[in-house]
């Protein structure tokens, strides 16, 4: 070596070749929602690279990015049930990338993509089928509380597999069931039938309530018409008692009919039309003849 050069200039160079050969490898970003895991001559690197600037870094690392948000993965199995039917089940399960296990999901397995091909997809379809075999009827899989328990089970299942291998597992959904086409058509006649028994009870209770109507409407018209036949009873008692009353008063004084054909000859008199006659001095009344000497003189 030169012993004239200064060695800060050789300091200077040293640093500019270094970012000469390095460059960019000296710093690395992780962008949001993934986490990096770094490997050094094939040796993982066993503390994962949360988002964000990492500077400075080994310019040696290799990377290996791990996207840890939420994901859904669907799946379809035949499901063989105790009486030996298949059902088309489709499943969705949602998950997502363990932050802190990246670095033992590359070492083991690979990538996210090869953990779900290797440990979630097995996994699931081998559930799916042994879930099934204690379903004892195909028709089954339509009732909610057989449908619950699948899906519990089912994520039971994934949760404790799965989490040791880097995936949590947050839900497992049922999104279809396809049963064999000859039971669909005779749950949907089944429904049909409930249906129109439905309608038939429906109808009844229409009717029924109709009658009952009707005969609380006549109920009250023959009650109404009850208290008008009291009404007009009474009445007629009333009218009755009064008469009795006149007749009576009649019988012990004669001359108040006497006073009352006056009072009524009084009315007529102010008719010019009307004539009055008497019999003879002897008639206790006046026989009223309207217009009788005309009728004579006409003959």
């Amino acid at each position: 070596m030169n012993p004239n050069l200064n060695p800060k200039l050789i300091g200077v160079g040293a640093v500019v070749l270094v970012l000469f050969i390095f460059g960019g490898k000296l710093y690395q970003t992780v962008p949001p929602g993934y986490v990096a895991v770094a490997t050094l001559f094939g040796e993982v690197v066993e503390k994962p690279f949360e988002e964000g600037l990492h500077v400075p870094v080994n310019p040696l690392y290799n990377w290996y990015f791990f996207d840890v948000r939420q994901k859904s993965h669907k799946e379809s199995a035949a499901v063989p049930t105790q009486d030996q039917l298949q059902t088309k089940v489709e499943v969705s399960v949602q998950y997502r990338v363990i932050r802190s296990m990246a670095p033992q999901m590359l070492s083991n397995t690979g990538s996210a993509e090869d953990a779900i091909n290797v440990h979630l997809v097995p996994k699931l379809r081998s559930l799916v089928r042994d879930q099934g075999k204690k379903i004892p009827r195909a028709e089954d899989f339509f009732l909610e509380a057989t449908q619950e328990q699948l899906q519990t089970n089912l994520e039971a299942g994934l949760r404790d597999y799965l989490g040791k291998r880097g995936i949590e597992v947050q839900a497992v959904l049922i999104r279809d069931i396809n049963l064999p086409a000859f039971i669909t058509k005779a749950i949907e006649l089944k429904k049909e039938r409930e249906q129109s028994v439905e309608r038939q009870k429906a109808e009844l209770e229409r009717f029924r309530t109709e009658q009952q109507q009707k005969v609380a409407s006549a109920a009250a018209e023959r009650a109404a018409a009850e208290e008008e036949a009291k009404r007009r009873r009474i009445q007629a008692d009333a009218r009755a008692y009064e008469i009795e009353q006149i007749n009576k008063a009649v019988a012990r004084n004669p001359s108040y009919v006497q006073l009352q054909a006056l009072e009524a000859l009084k009315e007529m008199s102010k008719d010019p039309a009307a004539k009055l006659y008497f019999m003879n001095s002897d008639a206790t009344q006046p026989l009223p003849l309207m217009h009788m000497g005309e009728a004579v003189g006409k003959r």
